[in-house]
């Protein structure tokens, strides 16, 4: 299980660093260099809908691979996800800027978004059963939290990367050619995930299947189409604070702000590191008092701490931004710790890949693709704290709290010991 795990978390890191890299960079750079006909607000948007690609990719990505994953097995999923994610990272390091091909520029960057987003929709899937379908009953949220850590340890090394070069390097040499290195590291690290997970077996519960589902999509929308449409609801405020606190802030504070791009990317590095490290911790709440009480509890939190945050982070000042951060995203983990075990757990195990890959993806798409450029557009409009981000999010996690109170609970009953007869 170890060695499962452990896989499967290197190589989710990978893929959503490639992810992630490419919103830090939206957040900081790509509106000069891709859109410089735009204003900076208008620049700024423009970027954001090109990040936001990804996600309308996701699902679409989740089809694709769910079909291959329920079909064929989940390992294949996880080899192939990760060599399109890792080669179209890549590649958006090596595109020309504006200047140099004109609209060519943007139009590249938007197709090879979606090829991202198309990677990691199977991704997710992928890493999540492999781990989930191994793992004993009892403890399943707690060793399905290991991939799922693999975001914060993405987002971790793609931003410490950022902000390594962009401490090193002038503002003119970081707009000229810093910020392609983390794109082009995108290959290397693809290289390394490949290798660890070459090594890994078929799920079990896969190779139980007798009757595998001849188009599991067909099946899901027949059968499942409520469930899958209550998970997107209640992922969307788990995505739409994550992005809000790592995407959106990132350029709210540099440029509405004035705060300096390395302090505010240090600010977030941060707050995802103790995300990370409380990941297992709350998942293993999980496996104690159950998954719906965990995800209530998390939008329950989040409702009430968009106000908070949005006041903290128009301070510009590098404690309270940490803090109106640190509350969001540790509010966000308390109920996206267990989901890796909690939608695996919703579906029957013939259409599992592409239920609970589809569900999880389309809440990306509602919460993360929509969120840095409904933000950005409001705290445009908005006065010196951008409250109406607040309520936009409260809103949100107020829409994701009623879908999770309509989901039933799915954790595993422990089965008592019966003591032998005796007589």
């Amino acid at each position: 299980m170890l060695r499962l795990a452990a896989a499967s978390l290197a190589g989710t890191a990978i893929e959503f660093y490639d992810f992630f890299v490419y919103g830090t960079a939206a957040a900081l750079v790509l509106g000069p260099l891709f859109f410089p006909t735009f204003s900076p607000m208008a620049g700024t948007l423009a970027a954001f809908g090109t990040f936001g690609v990804g996600f309308v990719a996701r699902p679409l990505g989740s089809v694709l691979f769910g079909h291959l994953g329920d079909r064929r097995g989940r390992r294949p999923v996880l080899i192939l996800s990760l060599l399109l994610t890792g080669a179209s990272t890549v590649a958006v390091g090596c595109v020309p800027s504006y200047g140099r091909i004109g609209v060519a520029a943007p139009l590249l960057l938007l197709a090879l978004r979606f090829l991202q987003g198309l990677g990691l929709g199977g991704e997710w899937g992928g890493a999540v059963l492999l781990t989930a379908e191994h793992a004993p009953a009892g403890r399943r949220a707690v060793w399905t939290s290991i991939p799922q850590m693999g975001p914060p340890f993405g987002f971790v090394l793609a931003n410490g990367v950022m902000l390594a070069l962009s401490a090193a390097l002038s503002d003119a040499r970081f707009a000229a050619w810093g910020w392609r290195v983390p794109f082009w590291l995108a290959g290397v690290l693809a290289l390394a995930g490949l290798w660890l997970r070459s090594s890994l077996t078929e799920s079990p519960r896969f190779l139980e299947i007798d009757d595998h589902a001849r188009v599991p999509i067909a099946e899901v929308v027949r059968n499942h189409w409520r469930l899958v449409l209550l998970t997107a609801g209640a992922l969307a405020a788990g995505y739409a604070v994550f992005y809000a606190v790592t995407t959106w802030s990132l350029a709210y504070a540099t440029e509405r702000l004035g705060v300096s791009r390395t302090v505010m990317l240090t600010c977030v590095l941060a707050a995802v590191v103790v995300n990370g490290v409380l990941t297992p911790f709350m998942a293993l709440l999980g496996d104690r008092y159950g998954r719906r009480p965990m995800c209530l509890t998390g939008c329950a939190a989040c409702a009430l701490w968009m106000l908070p945050m949005v006041a903290l982070l128009a301070t510009g000042e590098p404690m309270p931004m940490f803090l109106g951060i640190l509350g969001a995203l540790i509010s966000f983990i308390t109920m996206f710790a267990v989901i890796a075990a909690y939608l695996p757990e919703l579906y029957e195990p013939r259409v599992r890949c592409t239920g609970a890959a589809v569900g999880y993806n389309l809440g990306g798409v509602l919460g993360g693709a929509l969120t840095p450029i409904v933000a950005t557009a409001l705290a445009h409009r908005g006065g010196h704290v951008p409250w109406a981000v607040g309520g936009y999010l409260t809103g949100m996690s107020l829409l994701s709290l009623a879908c999770f109170a309509l989901l039933p609970e799915t954790r595993p009953v422990p089965v008592p010991a019966v003591e032998p007869a005796t007589g």
